[in-house]
């Protein structure tokens, strides 16, 4: 065994410098959580070539005193700690002491610091464990660090870089996260000479969510709230989600902060996309920015080198209360998209009203009357549900209130006015067209009624287990051998929907009784399981979990929609839409495509050259 020795300094810095310091990203992040814990209102964050050759961070915080700037850069040192207990209650955003010890040992670095009340500024400069001795230097109050030539003495790391606009990308993205988690403080960012953000100090959350993300989304953010004050110690979720239209691809635009503190987070995320479920096709995820506060004690971010993951101590309740606040406030959402008419701009667009972005969600019964009596017809149909639960405590005299607003239960997008008699006409036995207070909404039969299935099948399913028919003979359905293990797997849940089925041979399951509901729909056994199993063995849900429940759901659906083609009487037609306004999420299909799109009257307008 070779001789047991203690680690060079350097060589140990290194180590703990692979851990903080993947990237000049990781460099800044630490740098400006510094400037953040120093009190700074101002932060200006300076790169040449994507902060691989230079990176320089300056605020105007509290300084370093300059019997402390040789502490500051050594391990483990630190001013955000005093005692153990202080680990379970973090409130700052650097707090390891880790990072100026890590971040000089790869880099030739200069320090410049002017504390509070000092007249004269302090210089440090080094490179490696290898430093100057601190000279006074005139400097502004504040601090000022300069990172040069990154992983200049371990260049296997330096190789592992990539391009500049790479790297520039990451920093771009994280300054963009802290800008967005502290609104109060001014952000500047600067890359090889050219000013690539300006952000004023003393922000409004809004303003500063929509100078980082782009003005041209003003439109397509909703403003969600919720605090759960059951708890010992509350919890409270604000912030903002985006519609449908802005979905994206990845994560990447999902913004979640704890007490200032941006993490990713699987709990929060789950809950964000289930908030969406029947919203959004399964491959886009929504774009949100979600701030949640609590007490520090109730979180550990003490779990990952970089800080960027956290574990906490309620994660049930975390979980239940971004969902509950992202259904509510799409509930409340009119999210029926615009037509694609060729020269209006854009490609598909989500209606969200002429409200403004900041419309805070009634906290009372009667404010919520107030804002019920603001909408129009349309907005009414799909707030009327809300007001139901609104009024339930209160004695407000429902009638009277739908007799001053001129609405009443269940008329919603289906007519221009209270009273006025619904015109539909069916076009090509697909899509139907009927008139509202916009303009016209174009309905996709199929869509409409696959989530009207939905809806009412989940409802029932809820209730007890769906009514199922006997058959006379069994319908064999033919399957992999491996899939015949997942017949016990999946049977508490085929036996929640009517399926009643059992083993027959090695290749093949015998149906003795399949849901009513499919049978009057004349869904066909064979092809429905057949499916069904195929889709088990593929995606590999769990029969327990809410999802594989929703996904057996949307099958059947699907299966028992009227398609394309279908043409409805009269009576169908009516109550087709008279469904549609007993539901909720009626503007999609429980894939997440649209049910419902429609033509303002303003662009009609446009197209006749009226405008």
């Amino acid at each position: 065994m070779a001789e047991i020795r203690a680690l060079d300094p350097l060589l140990v810095n290194q180590i703990a410098a692979g851990e903080v310091v993947e990237r000049p990203a990781s460099v800044v992040k630490e740098l400006v959580e510094n400037a953040i814990d120093a009190g700074a209102m101002r932060i200006r964050i300076e790169l040449e070539r994507g902060g691989i050759e230079r990176i320089e961070i300056t605020d105007d915080g509290c300084g370093i005193e300059p019997e402390q700037l040789l502490l500051a850069i050594a391990p483990h040192a630190t001013s955000k700690l005093r005692r153990a207990e202080d680990l379970h209650a973090i409130a700052t955003m650097g707090f390891r002491g880790e990072a100026l010890a890590a971040i000089t040992s790869v880099s030739r670095f200069s320090i410049v610091s002017r504390a509070a009340g000092r007249d004269i500024g302090v210089r440090l400069d080094g490179e490696g464990v290898r430093f100057d001795r601190p000279a006074p230097c005139g400097a502004p109050p504040g601090t000022t660090i300069t990172i040069r030539n990154l992983f200049f003495n371990t260049p296997a790391r330096r190789k592992f870089l990539r391009t500049v606009q790479t790297e520039y990308g990451h920093i771009s993205d994280l300054v963009g996260r802290l800008a967005m988690s502290h609104p109060a403080l001014g952000f500047i960012l600067v890359h090889d000479g050219a000013t690539m953000l300006d952000l004023p100090p003393r922000q409004s959350p809004q303003q500063r969510i929509l100078e980082v993300l782009g003005r041209e989304l003003e439109r397509e953010l909703l403003e969600v709230s919720q605090e759960d004050a059951a708890l010992e110690r509350p919890i409270s979720v604000w912030g903002f989600i985006g519609t449908p239209a802005v979905a994206r691809g990845s994560a990447k635009h999902q913004h979640f902060f704890v007490n200032g503190r941006f993490i990713r987070d699987r709990t929060i995320a789950h809950a964000l996309r289930e908030g969406y479920r029947g919203l959004l096709d399964p491959t886009r995820l929504p774009l949100a920015v979600l701030y949640i506060e609590m007490d520090p004690a109730q979180v550990d971010v003490n779990v990952h080198p970089t800080k960027a993951e956290v574990r906490f101590r309620e994660t049930q309740s975390i979980h239940g209360l971004v969902l509950t606040a992202v259904r509510q406030r799409l509930l409340l959402a009119d999210l029926t998209p615009a037509a694609n008419v060729p020269g209006l701009r854009g490609d598909v667009r989500w209606s969200n009203g002429d409200a403004p972005l900041v419309t805070t969600q009634p906290t009372s019964a009667r404010a919520f009357v107030e804002h019920f009596r603001s909408l129009d017809p349309v907005q009414r149909g799909f707030a009327y549900q809300e007001l139901r639960e609104a009024l339930k405590d209160e004695d407000l005299g429902e009638e009277n209130i739908f007799a001053q607003t001129s609405a009443t239960p269940g008329n919603g997008a289906a007519t221009a006015t209270a009273g006025q008699a619904v015109r539909i006409l069916q076009v090509h036995q697909s899509y139907l067209v009927v008139e509202d207070a916009e303009g016209l909404s174009i309905i996709d039969q199929h869509a409409l009624h696959e989530r009207v299935m939905f809806e009412e099948l989940k409802a029932r399913v809820l209730a007890g287990p769906l009514e199922s028919q006997r058959l006379l003979m069994p319908s064999v359905v033919e399957v992999r051998p491996e899939q015949i293990a997942l017949l016990e797997a999946l049977r508490a849940l085929l036996e929640r929907i009517g399926v009643e089925a059992e083993p027959m041979g090695p290749r093949s399951i015998a149906v003795h009784a399949f849901p009513s509901f499919l049978f009057e729909r004349r869904v066909d056994p064979v092809v429905f399981l057949t499916e069904l199993f195929d889709r088990a063995a593929e995606e590999g849900f769990s029969p327990e979990d809410e999802a594989a429940l929703h996904e057996v759901l949307d099958m059947m659906s699907c299966k028992a929609a009227v398609k394309a083609g279908d043409r409805l009487s009269e009576e169908e037609l009516n109550e087709l839409l008279r469904r549609r306004e007993e539901i909720e999420r009626r503007g999609s299909c429980p894939h997440g495509r649209p049910t419902t799109i429609r033509l303002t009257l303003r662009d009609l307008e446009r197209q006749f050259g009226r405008r």
